[in-house]
């Protein structure tokens, strides 16, 4: 009767370890360029999550509309699901006129706002400026409790490729982190300090989601942007920091 509970308790964790659904968040950065085609350098480009069996979980980001179905890889991945071109929480708009970084995040969840479980997933980038296919590349990450920071090697089409998963920290740690760092003035100007220990990487992102500013120094000058609202994403070797700034008229 023993063996068979201790058998039984530890079959159990196992499907619970299996079936594993960690909360966080996934950021893809990547910097787009021509496939030579004769629309350029007007494109249209997408970004979207599959599991490692190649199906599709959600879309990241969409910027096409009436060509998009010149995003063969895109949409055979979406038809295979049964949504043709499915756009569900995704950052989507028009053919894009020129090239540019483009960052967009995953929460975890598929289309219909499940959280999926932990493993080994897929980030799939394509792009084209022609009537057909343009390029398209691949890149796998692991969803689950260990953060992960990937910076692939540069392939068509797309350059200075960021792979961040970051899981979501317990209350008290995430608290406890998000306490260590500071970003002021603000409302500011625009040149901007960041206060904390082991920094890594400072991004920062306007409201529409582009990266605007990169470095490593304490010190952000954004000053040369628009006034409004943007995101301060701070790197450090705990984990990831977004504070929100308000930039002020100079």
């Amino acid at each position: 009767m023993k063996k068979t509970f201790i058998i039984s308790l530890f079959s159990c964790l196992l499907t619970l370890s299996a079936i594993s659904q960690t909360q966080g968040t996934l950021t893809v950065i990547a910097t787009t360029s021509s496939t030579g085609g004769n629309y350029a350098p007007k494109n249209i480009v997408t970004i979207w999550i599959e599991n490692e069996q190649g199906n599709f979980v959600k879309t990241l980001l969409a910027y096409a509309e009436t060509r998009k179905t010149h995003l063969n890889t895109w949409e055979a991945s979406t038809t295979a699901a049964g949504s043709p071109f499915n756009t569900v929480d995704a950052i989507t708009g028009a053919t894009r006129s020129s090239h540019g970084t483009r960052t967009c995040s995953w929460n975890g969840t598929n289309v219909s706002g499940s959280l999926v479980a932990d493993g080994t997933y897929k980030v799939r980038l394509e792009l084209t400026d022609k009537n057909g296919t343009g390029n398209f590349s691949t890149f796998t990450f692991v969803k689950g409790l260990d953060p992960q920071n990937l910076t692939p090697a540069n392939v068509p089409s797309f350059s200075s490729i960021s792979i961040v998963w970051q899981p979501v920290l317990t209350a008290v740690e995430e608290e406890s982190l998000e306490k260590q760092y500071s970003v002021y003035p603000n409302p500011g100007s625009g040149l901007f300090k960041v206060r904390g220990e082991d920094i890594l990487e400072i991004d920062v992102l306007n409201a529409s989601g582009s990266v605007v500013y990169t470095g490593k120094s304490a010190s952000v000058d954004i000053s040369e942007q628009p006034k409004g609202i943007y995101y301060v994403k701070i790197t450090t070797g705990n984990g990831i920091v977004v504070k929100k700034v308000l930039l002020t008229m100079n």
